[in-house]
């Protein structure tokens, strides 16, 4: 199942927030609609904002009457601005960004310029699938038959165009042959884990319990944890890596128990003009996020409530990152794949 598509002049998407309860499918006309989205958590995952972002400029185009090739560019480069300030931290947004308005600027008119774009947003949509598949050959041959795999929040298919990333490894093990469980966590405060890991792999019919995050310290004390998978927003040239909010305390505790802690990122979340994990910008969202759950309050009136969306796991946490082009030590990133991704457009 596709979790975004272009379809026509309109960008097609599952609504997350609804989930798991109502699978429903949402369209948007124009790039302020897909900033909504975003905004509001209805797509959401770093890959997913890649196609997301590329797919908003599409039907921006689309819908656009300018007479000039400049005038449409110029529309563009507005849609852009207004999409990449959705969401800060997840790199894969400004790379979609940049590379459906470098297709646009090569563009020789108008006509020419909405037929790349639509073609680059849709490049972006099938390079997704084809690197999530990659990346999950290259990380089943890191899980065993019988392991029990510990998740937080949610890199499946639902965080990017299809298949996913860390549950990418997942699914390819599973497919493989594998007798493996996994353990999701619930993922405070929007419940990704909860609500959307567990909703994909019970579909998909692989073994999975959910727990509240502060299980994971009991659980790895028992040895019940034999490896952690997760995903990623933003990876630096060093190795650091920017997640989920809670990724940093279950790298922690993997660290402290033995068990292996792998990151599973495409190439295109790997920002080498970012040094460390002190650079990466980190959102912060509504703190009704925290103090409401379902629409109910219960914290207390008057108490403030802080919501950072990421944290950075430091490089020295991170026993290896599973890519599409193979499984790397974080210190050997940028020897090993020399790659250069900036944030800004």
């Amino acid at each position: 199942m596709r979790t975004i598509e272009l379809r026509g002049s309109c960008v097609v998407l599952v609504d997350q927030t609804l989930l798991p309860t109502k699978l429903k499918f949402i369209r948007c006309s124009n790039a302020e609609g897909v900033a909504k989205a975003i905004e509001l958590m209805q797509v959401r995952g770093a890959p997913a904002l890649a196609a997301a972002a590329a797919m908003g400029l599409a039907v921006e185009a689309l819908h656009s009457r300018a007479k000039t090739k400049s005038q449409l560019i110029a529309e563009l480069e507005c849609a852009a601005e207004r999409i990449g300030r959705t969401r800060p931290t997840a790199v894969n947004l400004f790379v979609g960004i940049r590379r459906t308005l470098s297709a646009a600027r090569k563009a020789k008119d108008v006509e020419d310029v909405k037929k790349a774009v639509v073609r680059e947003a849709n490049l972006v949509a099938e390079e997704d699938i084809e690197v999530n598949k990659k990346i999950g050959k290259n990380g089943a041959k890191l899980i065993k038959s019988g392991d029990v795999i510990l998740t937080h929040c949610n890199a499946g298919a639902l965080a990017t165009v299809d298949f996913g990333t860390a549950l990418g490894v997942v699914r390819a093990a599973w497919r493989a042959g594998k007798r493996i469980k996994v353990i999701a966590k619930e993922t405070r405060p929007l419940l990704q884990g909860a609500r959307l890991t567990a909703w994909e792999l019970k579909r998909e019919g692989i073994p999975v319990t959910v727990v509240a995050d502060s299980a994971v310290g009991h659980l790895m004390a028992r040895g019940e944890v034999d490896v952690v998978v997760v995903g990623a927003d933003r990876i630096a040239a060093n190795g650091d890596t920017a997640n989920k909010i809670g990724t940093y305390t279950v790298a922690v505790l993997a660290h402290e128990h033995g068990v292996p802690f792998y990151v599973a990122a495409p190439t295109s979340t790997i920002d080498m003009s970012i040094r460390s994990g002190k650079d990466i910008p980190i959102e912060y969202r509504s703190p009704e996020e925290v103090t409401t759950i379902g629409g109910k309050r219960f914290v207390p009136k008057g108490v403030k409530a802080l919501n950072p969306a990421f944290d950075v796991t430091p490089a020295r946490l991170i026993t290896a990152i599973i890519n599409e082009k193979g499984v790397f030590k974080p210190s050997k990133l940028k020897a090993k794949l020399g790659v250069r991704q900036a944030r800004r457009v």
